[in-house]
């Protein structure tokens, strides 16, 4: 029997990888995967945004799915993938299932983006800090790197059960943050041949140092990042509340561009010629305007994953200042060298920023940190490339080998799959019947 390489993809939202940095990490997962051979269908019941790339123009099948709707069902049989990709856990609930009871051959593998309920414990960590201390705001006395602390919190939530269980439920999950990876490995007792790093991962033609603006020819800060995620809208209100008028103080005709997609009015209300403070919005090609900037500031207070803007930032030769939760996972070790500068709180942070700024010394010294983290981490070809298919051809050719050491993840699919399927199959009913009452 010949070997058909069809992998089907079930996406949260339809890529648009000039609009955030889990676009492009998709972008990246078809391009490695088409590399490789295999037929793409990307299928996601949700709406098109006006920023979503044209996947058939890359050879890649484009169907539109519904939740709760055994039309899946049908669509899934004619088309027989081999292997599924559910990005982001959300997927994994509404239509693993589906494949295991159809498919049950079928490879099933997560692309998790980021540990979302990892970012949601930070997230209500820092609010708790806030509160009790809202004039003084330091990130190094809030717990947000402690694992056993992280665990204690999310072990408490729903989020982090859902999340947890689907990623016990897949053969295979790909982790973009080797902090997560260990996090889930010694907290939540993951099997490791569950797990896959894969960081993001640049072609070198979008890595040309020689040709990038020199110092003289950069000029304004830049902050950038979709506002519906919620770490860099608190980033830009830190930005416009504390860090910037600090910055300002220093440089009063300096310039802060801010762009990311959706901006909601809250947003571009904070606009300000005045105070150099300037919502830009959607950029189209987000490279184009992180390689004019002089420097790029991303104050995050909570987060998960690795950011792609900082990434970005280093591919484009600007120099970042950021925070812990900023530089996570994204360096050799702790120690080593960031491109531009790391600080938990906003005095510092916006010291850092100006020197970056005025001093081209200081400015080459860190662009040429970021040029190395990049040619270490984030280039193509990588290591984990070949990590990953190696895994995958693993399971393929023994899948129930592999599974037959998951027992956790066969536990959970036989039980919660069952009652999933029969809740799906209610409200199938109910919506059929809501129908025919019309």
């Amino acid at each position: 029997m010949v070997f058909v390489k069809k992998l089907l993809i079930i996406g949260y939202v339809w890529p648009e990888p000039n609009s955030s940095a889990a676009g492009t990490r998709m972008m990246q997962i078809i391009a490695q995967f088409q590399a490789q051979g295999w037929q793409i269908t990307f299928a996601s019941p949700a709406k098109q945004g006006e920023h979503k790339t044209n996947l058939t123009h890359l050879g890649i099948k484009e169907h539109p799915i519904k939740l709760n709707s055994a039309c899946f069902d049908t669509f899934i049989q004619d088309l027989h993938p081999s292997m599924v990709i559910f990005d982001r856990f959300m997927m994994e609930e509404q239509f693993g299932w589906r494949i295991e009871k159809h498919l049950p051959t079928t490879l099933r593998i997560l692309n998790t983006e980021d540990l979302h309920s990892l970012r949601a414990i930070r997230q209500t960590l820092i609010k708790t800090y806030l509160k009790i201390k809202p004039e003084s705001i330091d990130l190094t006395q809030v717990p947000l790197h402690n694992p056993s602390h992280l665990f204690t919190e999310m072990a408490q939530t729903d989020l982090a059960k859902r999340e947890i269980a689907a990623i016990f439920r897949c053969d295979l999950t790909l982790m973009i943050s080797e902090f997560e990876m260990k996090l889930l490995q010694q907290q939540f007792q993951v099997p490791s041949q569950q797990l896959c790093y894969l960081p993001f991962l640049y072609s070198k033609t979008q890595f040309q140092p020689q040709t990038l603006p020199c110092f003289e020819e950069r000029q304004h800060f830049i902050a950038i990042g979709n506002f519906r995620h919620d770490p860099n809208w608190d980033a830009v209100l830190w930005l416009k509340q504390e860090i910037w008028p600090l910055i300002r103080q220093q440089l009063p005709h300096a310039e802060l561009h801010i762009y990311g997609a959706y901006p909601p009015p809250k947003a571009t209300q904070l606009h300000s010629d005045k105070q150099g403070f300037k919502i830009k919005g959607w950029a189209p090609n987000a490279l184009d305007v992180i390689r004019q900037a002089k420097v790029c500031l991303a104050p995050l207070r909570f987060g998960a994953g690795i950011k792609g803007k900082l990434a970005e930032s280093m591919l484009c030769g600007t120099p970042s200042v950021t925070t812990s939760i900023g530089v996570e996972s994204m360096q050799s070790t702790e120690q080593s060298e960031w491109g531009g500068g790391i600080s938990n709180r906003a005095e510092p942070f916006a010291q850092a920023s100006v020197e970056l700024y005025l001093d081209f010394q200081c400015w080459k010294a860190a662009q040429q940190a970021g040029f190395n983290i990049v040619q270490s981490r984030y280039l193509a070809p990588h290591h984990s490339q070949d990590n990953l298919f190696k895994q995958i051809n693993a399971i393929i050719q023994h899948p129930e080998k592999h599974r037959q050491t998951l027992f956790i993840g066969l536990m959970l699919n036989h039980h919660h799959h069952k009652s999933t399927q029969y809740m799906a199959q209610w409200i199938e009913a109910k919506n059929r019947d809501l129908t025919n009452d019309d």
